[in-house]
């Protein structure tokens, strides 16, 4: 299994080049790190990578890849990640990357695993319990995947017929 820092450092490199944004904030990357893990048990049913994130004030917070992205980059020896995640993490970007941090912040406060991980704590709390696995893959369900791959081609696909 992939590791969340080689999913963050993979992130990284991608998103300039599926977003065109040239700087790539710590903040957004935690979230887009998140979105992939969710996404990824909504679409195979599995976590994407082995890590985990905290329940910080601005939403999902991993740890491991705050005290390793310095300057804009993951700063650590990374491996290359499955093919799988890579699709997982492209969709992600392309879907969530052209949203502020802020805006992805708010999304994720919407999400069960942070409420789970905040409840007892104020809003001015950083805090630092573990998001569980059980609450992402609760999180997942709601998600459905392939809608706006349907939705690109529902227009194709109602002049054809």
């Amino acid at each position: 299994m992939d590791r969340i820092l080689d999913v963050a450092a993979y992130i990284v490199e991608k998103y300039p080049v599926l977003t065109g944004e040239n700087w790539l904030d710590e903040m957004k990357l935690h979230k887009l790190l998140y979105f992939t893990q969710r996404e990824s048990f909504a679409i195979v049913g599995r976590p994407a990578f082995e890590g985990t994130f905290e329940g910080w004030r601005y939403g999902p917070v991993s740890c491991d890849v705050r005290a390793h992205y310095i300057d804009g980059d993951i700063n650590s020896d990374t491996n290359p990640i499955s093919e799988e995640v890579k699709y997982i993490a492209n969709n992600v970007i392309l879907e969530y990357g052209s949203l502020d941090s802020w805006t992805l912040s708010n999304i994720s406060h919407e999400e069960i695993s942070w409420k789970n991980a905040r409840e007892g704590l104020s809003a001015h709390q950083n805090g630092n319990r573990t998001l569980k696995t059980d609450d992402i893959r609760e999180d997942a369900k709601k998600v459905r995947p392939y809608d706006h791959v349907w939705d690109m081609y529902y227009d194709e696909f109602e002049t054809e017929v």
